[in-house]
């Protein structure tokens, strides 16, 4: 009866059998029918319920804290156990950008815990992504925070947030940000992305027309350009950004930032496999210094 006393425990806490089902990753109908064996299980009700709420009786009030402990005493007991067993296959989704470096430290502290568990790293733009991570291609992805609201049955965690700054060539004379915008060449970052459409958005606010040379959605790409006299660009500071031959200048006042995070269908189950990994990618995320 665990998975019951999970959906009792998301329940209370939401008020509603729909929300609570949005968590789960559940219809109403399948919340409501997990609960109604529970209550027969236990032989008693466990929420006064309406149209809108479902809330706590007082045998759902006694219930909720022995719920919780028995719960939280099977996960404690499956996690140590199940870690040296468990394989498959978990599906990874990921931006170019984190594969190198932060992809690289989380699965390498991942795969010391699970080394029965093959990783598969799915490249894609972010866009792309979020559709696999929402349709169960992938287990979940890292990627640019969308610039829209996700689904309920989605959910979002932030691991880093890198800021934009102007790129210009070393050897460009310096000049105000704004001005080099305006007057030189411009490596765009691709508008069909998440993180060009934050760049987008920054030009238009700020009234500022460019002189577009270029439009691609790699960002060491983008820097190459730069780097090699094509123009100047708006791009993240990555943390393992190859400097050589480039300046970057900060937006002062101005400047914004790319958020980078992880995107799974919920529930992330404590000691599930997605679990470990989104851990992982915390930590490792923990570790780059930036945001």
């Amino acid at each position: 009866m665990i998975k019951e006393f999970k959906t009792f425990i998301a329940v209370a806490r939401d008020g509603t059998f729909t929300g609570a089902g949005a968590q789960l990753g559940l219809t109403q109908s399948a919340v409501s029918a997990q609960i109604r064996r529970l209550e027969e299980y236990l032989g008693v009700t466990l929420f006064d319920r309406s149209p809108r709420a479902a809330l706590l009786n007082a045998h759902g009030r006694e219930m909720l804290p022995q719920a919780e402990e028995l719960v939280a005493m099977a996960e404690r007991m499956a996690a140590p156990a199940g870690a040296a067993h468990v394989s498959g296959l978990l599906r990874i989704g990921a931006i170019a950008s984190v594969q190198q470096d932060l992809l690289v430290h989380a699965v390498g502290e991942f795969r010391a815990e699970y080394p029965d568990v093959r990783v598969r790293i799915v490249p894609g733009v972010s866009l792309s992504l979020l559709g696999q991570v929402d349709a169960g291609e992938v287990d979940l992805a890292v990627l640019i925070r969308p610039p829209f609201a996700l689904p309920p049955e989605l959910g979002w965690q932030p691991l880093m947030s890198e800021p934009v700054m102007l790129a210009m060539p070393e050897s460009m004379p310096v000049a105000p940000w704004r001005e080099l915008l305006a007057t030189q060449p411009f490596i765009r970052y691709d508008r069909a992305s998440f993180g060009g459409r934050v760049v987008d958005v920054f030009l238009k606010k700020h009234r500022i027309t460019v002189h577009e040379a270029v439009e691609l959605d790699e960002i060491e790409a983008i820097a190459g350009m730069v780097r090699h006299g094509l123009g100047v660009a708006l791009l993240p500071r990555l943390r393992r950004l190859d400097m050589t031959g480039l300046r970057l200048l900060p937006l002062d006042e101005h400047a914004f930032h790319r958020e980078i995070g992880i995107i799974g269908r919920l529930p992330f189950d404590p000691g599930s496999v997605r679990e470990k990994i989104a851990q992982c990618l915390h930590r490792a995320a923990g570790d780059s210094g930036v945001g």
